[in-house]
């Protein structure tokens, strides 16, 4: 259903920067019926991007900031965080009054809020790669000058691209260190998963496959049974079985103390991004 704003009309967005993750939204909006292309503007100083979302998609596109700003409802901010600054001062300079939401990571609102006009109503996103193929999970915080309706906006047009839950703007670090930068731990699980099979003498291409799917398999068993992965874990591991031989050998490496770790480590790094 295409989203529209309180008046009923429908929703203008409008993207700055058009590269891989805005190109991944751009596109599950259009395809799930949420934005109409046609209500769709993007700029980039990246012609062969803009170009690429132009003839495939038929939105509009453009090198201009301020085109976005005039056009747009709900601004879209998915540039480089060392870029926001200059992208919020373009906006204030063209007063722009649309909803910003930003997916630039480390970056906090209060910092934003000082680049653009006077109380700007801005929501910031963390969202991750799977957004590539609709499999978004992401975590979004709104200001205090959002209303309501602004929230519910936003957490609809995420929602479409995925599953997004709606959080204080400090968990946003504990979502960067978990499901922002969770993607890259489960690929290196997938490949040592891979690697395992290998060293046990299966092919590349096989190995690679079954620990792929492996993993998918019991993400989608944990999502749709609703039981602790705990739970889950035990119905697989018999007494004195292979299973739970394997899950000793993992206890006795420290995988499960090494991604907590892990998840901890990149929390941390984005709360230092966000102090810089």
């Amino acid at each position: 259903m295409v989203l529209a704003l309180a008046d009923g009309s429908q929703l203008r967005l409008g993207f700055i920067g058009a590269g891989m993750m805005a190109g991944a939204m751009i596109r599950g909006l259009v395809s799930s019926n949420t934005c109409l292309a046609t209500n769709l503007i993007a700029s980039d100083a990246y012609k062969p991007c803009l170009d690429s979302l132009q003839s495939e998609l038929g939105i509009r596109t453009t090198q201009s900031n301020s085109d976005v700003a005039a056009h747009a409802d709900v601004i879209v901010l998915a540039v480089k965080p060392a870029q926001v600054r200059e992208v919020c001062e373009d906006l204030h300079k063209a007063n722009a009054r649309a909803l910003v939401v930003s997916i630039a990571a480390g970056v906090p609102i209060k910092r934003m809020a000082g680049w653009l006009p006077a109380n700007a109503r801005i929501v910031r996103v963390m969202p991750n790669t799977p957004c590539l193929v609709g499999e978004l999970a992401a975590a979004y915080a709104p200001n205090e000058h959002c209303s309501p309706a602004d929230t519910a906006l936003v957490g609809s047009m995420l929602g479409a691209l995925g599953t997004a839950f709606k959080v204080k703007e400090g968990d946003l670090d504990a979502v960067t260190g978990l499901s922002g930068s969770g993607p890259a731990y489960v690929f290196q699980f997938i490949e040592a998963l891979s690697d395992g099979g290998v060293r046990a003498g299966l092919p590349r291409a096989v190995a690679t496959n079954l620990a792929a799917k492996t993993v998918r398999g019991a993400a989608t068993m944990v999502l749709e049974t609703g039981k602790h992965p705990g739970e889950l874990k035990d119905q697989v591991t018999s007494p004195g079985g292979t299973t739970i031989a394997g899950v000793h050998a993992l206890e006795s490496g420290g995988m499960r103390a090494a991604v907590m770790n892990a998840v901890l480590a990149a929390t941390e790094r984005s709360r230092e991004l966000g102090n810089d």
